[in-house]
């Protein structure tokens, strides 16, 4: 194979570097002669081919059976259809499966009492199984059986009973934690009883608003170079997704001179945040002020751009880019925000449910009122969010008041730690009218690698797709409210569907796999593109 490659490569260059050769000097070779060299190249092609590919032998062995071969017409579209069909039961199933798990939890947490003074031992993904000087287990840490298993890649995992991560900076005995690990120890059974009626399932969790991640089956979780577990299950697109509607941002920064040093930091790692928690179906754009309004990025001016990876990521270049300088004045960059929402809304574009502005900024002392009465007032179809950057508390009530009168959120954001809690209180908030209709929308994730999910060799990189659905409290108490208490998930690897895929007639059919922004959408065409079929 080795000396094929080299041969063909040899053959390629020669004649590529010929044609070039023959372009540049422009001279022109009789018909003849051109002839015969392509006669000369396609048939020592032909023969390397022949010797390599063997065809020759292929040829032969078809001839031996020949007699008993037999010619059979395919109704392509049928095929195609009884495909189709199979795959929509496989899907079904991963709903189910998802649906029993969010039934169980919403019926855990109903059953659930808080208690502030819970003691409660589970599995801790990074600590299970360690053991301390005295060879003894830590807290937290007992033992975990784990053993390879050929579904799950051979990787160490154990079938029976699920574990607990929790990234780094959420505290494993607060209350809140312990009540709600205590709490979905109730999704212990369904998890292994899924698994028992539908073998194919993967990956099965439970993605909590306080933070932390119930898996199944249950692994040993590493921590990455520095000793930090920064994977946070609500950052993750399927939970965002499932959580929220489609949304339309615009992040307003405030670049003055106050913001210099760390509370530019903190502003900027605030935006990365926030871009982290949008995802296909959102629309974003990024206002930076001070003396003057500028869009980040000049060539996104006055419009919204969908937050898919590859503008999220220009973004964080350039907020990377942010210096600090001049007076800030909020009221333009505020008005320049509405009315790109309004445009887009009036417009039916963007993502056509929940509008917000995001004000970063370490203080507001301008009359702003006259700006929210002008275009956003009595209606307030656009919620205000409010960040504060820094431990002054100066101008607190001033940008509190800007987010309490917009159907907004206020926090003081004062060091880099507080960013990642303080981000994800707006998610709670646009949940809330979902969460009060109790709409159990199930979604269904674009295709994506996941390399965060599970690095801790947990799964190694396939395609794959994510089917999702939110758990709410249904606890009286609460429920006007619009208690979010988490979302359920469970991975569909891509090559699970492909294995319904008549393979030894696969020269029959196309694949053409799509991932529109609203939804997974498998197209599979027969040879006649009228005879089309959309799963």
């Amino acid at each position: 194979q080795q000396a094929v490659a080299e041969t063909s490569r040899t053959s390629w260059c020669y004649l590529l570097a010929s044609s070039y050769c023959l372009c540049i000097i422009n001279i022109d070779f009789p018909l003849f002669r051109v002839k015969s060299w392509a006669d000369a190249f396609g048939g020592e092609l032909y023969s390397i081919v022949t010797k390599y590919s063997g065809s020759l032998l292929l040829q032969k062995k078809y001839k031996d059976v020949e007699p008993t071969l037999k010619i059979k017409e395919v109704d392509g579209l049928e095929l195609v259809k009884k495909f189709s069909e199979q795959m929509e039961s496989m899907l079904r199933r991963k709903v189910e499966a998802v649906e029993r798990l969010v039934e169980a939890a919403e019926d855990a947490d109903l059953n659930h009492e808080y208690n502030s003074s819970l003691e409660f031992d589970y599995y801790n993904s990074l600590l299970i199984n360690e053991k301390d000087e005295n060879d003894n287990y830590v807290e937290l840490g007992d033992e975990f059986i784990l053993e390879p298993n050929e579904h799950f890649n051979n990787l160490l995992v154990n079938t029976t009973y699920s574990d607990i991560q929790l990234p780094t900076n959420v505290y494993n005995k607060d209350p809140d934690i312990l009540n709600g690990v205590y709490m979905s120890e109730a999704l212990n059974p369904i998890f292994v009883d899924n698994f028992e009626r539908d073998p194919t399932l993967t990956w099965q969790y439970f993605g909590s608003s306080t933070g932390f991640f119930r898996l199944y089956p249950g692994i040993k979780w590493l921590p990455d170079e520095n000793g930090v577990i920064s994977f946070d299950c609500r950052n993750r697109g399927w939970y965002i997704q499932a959580a929220t509607s489609p949304k339309d941002i615009v992040i307003i920064v405030d670049v003055s001179g106050s913001m210099k040093g760390l509370r530019m930091t903190i502003a900027k790692h605030t935006i990365v945040t926030i871009l982290d928690t949008l995802g296909e179906n959102d629309f974003v754009n990024i206002i930076a002020y001070n003396d003057y309004v500028h869009f980040i990025e000049p060539c996104f001016k006055g419009i919204l751009v969908q937050a898919d990876r590859d503008n999220r990521e220009h973004f964080k270049q350039l907020v990377d880019e942010l210096q600090a300088k001049g007076v800030g004045t909020v009221n333009k960059a505020l008005t320049e925000s509405f009315k790109i929402l309004r445009e887009f809304r009036d417009a039916g574009q963007g993502g056509l449910c929940n509008q917000a502005i995001m004000l970063i900024t370490d203080g507001a002392v301008e009359d702003y009122e006259a700006v929210f009465e002008k275009y956003n007032w009595p209606d307030r179809k656009v919620r205000v969010f409010t960040y504060l950057i820094g431990r002054e508390v100066t101008f607190a009530p001033n940008v509190k008041w800007i987010a309490c009168n917009n159907k907004g959120y206020y926090t003081q954001i004062s060091t880099l730690a507080d960013v990642q809690e303080n981000v994800m209180e707006y998610l709670h908030v646009l949940s809330r009218p979902m969460v009060i209709n109790h709409d159990h929308d199930i979604i269904w994730t674009e295709a994506y690698m996941d390399s965060a999910l599970f690095a801790s060799q947990a799964q190694s990189l396939l395609l794959m797709t994510t089917v999702a659905m939110p758990v709410f409290s249904k606890k009286n108490e609460t429920r006007s409210h619009g208690i979010l208490l988490g979302v359920v998930g469970s991975d569909v690897p891509l090559r699970e569907l492909l294995k319904l895929a008549p393979r030894y007639k696969d020269w029959m059919i196309q694949w053409i796999h799509h991932w529109s922004r609203s939804l997974c959408t498998v197209v599979v065409t027969s040879l006649d593109p009228s005879e089309m079929i959309w799963i």
